[in-house]
């Protein structure tokens, strides 16, 4: 099993991302944002959190339209994996790949906290370790974490049961406090928590390590 893991300037969660897909049995390489390919081989691609670009123009935007995206759109319209965590959700959401926007969260602060969240589905690869309606704990730390869609998308995400996780309460005004959705195909994964931060004891949170064992289960499955 194979991850790469994507650097761009201001990306600050990358090395963490990294160590969770290793101690999860993977191997991993990371990729700068200037790179026009990914490695061979690769199984999943993950966008870490951080302020890609300072977060300039838009969360993402710039980020969005580096050579390596275009490489993370070919995998994802192939079939590939692809997790997105907070700045990477922002930037898988500026590429198109899903649906929706981020918006400055509803009380114009920075959020920096564990929070209670709601495993909406154990249909994915991702979430299959989870039971649906599990709660679990997993850092935020974004100021323009607001999930917002419009009635269709909306209806589209919650009619393929496409939320993956849900706040337990509403903290940055996200509609259904969503804090998480998949793609339709169910092989990405964007969420603005962040699981990689809550996946070793030495971190105090552990409830992250079952999505990256999660992931790693299904591909050696298949």
């Amino acid at each position: 099993m194979k991850a790469a893991v994507l650097v761009f300037p201001g990306s600050n969660c990358d090395r963490d991302l990294a160590v969770a897909f290793r101690n999860a049995g993977f191997s991993v390489e990371m990729v700068w944002h200037k790179d026009s390919t990914l490695p061979g081989g690769v199984d999943v691609v993950g966008v870490p959190g951080g302020f890609s670009f300072g977060d300039y123009l838009r969360c993402g935007a710039i980020a969005a339209r580096s050579p390596v995206t275009a490489a993370l759109r070919a995998h994802v319209d192939r079939g590939g994996y692809a997790l997105g965590i907070c700045n990477g959700f922002q930037v898988l959401v500026e590429t198109g790949i899903l649906p929706g926007a981020l918006m400055r969260n509803a009380g114009l602060k920075f959020i920096c906290k564990p929070v209670d969240l709601t495993v909406e589905t154990a249909n994915s690869a991702f979430t299959s370790g989870y039971q649906a309606g599990q709660r679990v704990v997993f850092p935020v730390a974004h100021h323009d974490g607001n999930y917002t869609a419009d009635a269709d998308i909306l209806a589209r995400l919650e009619g393929g049961d496409r939320v993956a996780f849900r706040y337990g309460q509403d903290i940055n005004g996200s509609v259904g406090r969503i804090a998480g959705i998949l793609s339709e195909n169910r092989r990405v994964l964007g969420l603005m928590p962040h699981p990689e931060r809550a996946a070793d004891p030495g971190l105090g949170l552990t409830d992250g390590v079952a999505l990256f064992r999660s992931l790693a289960g299904a591909l050696v499955a298949a």
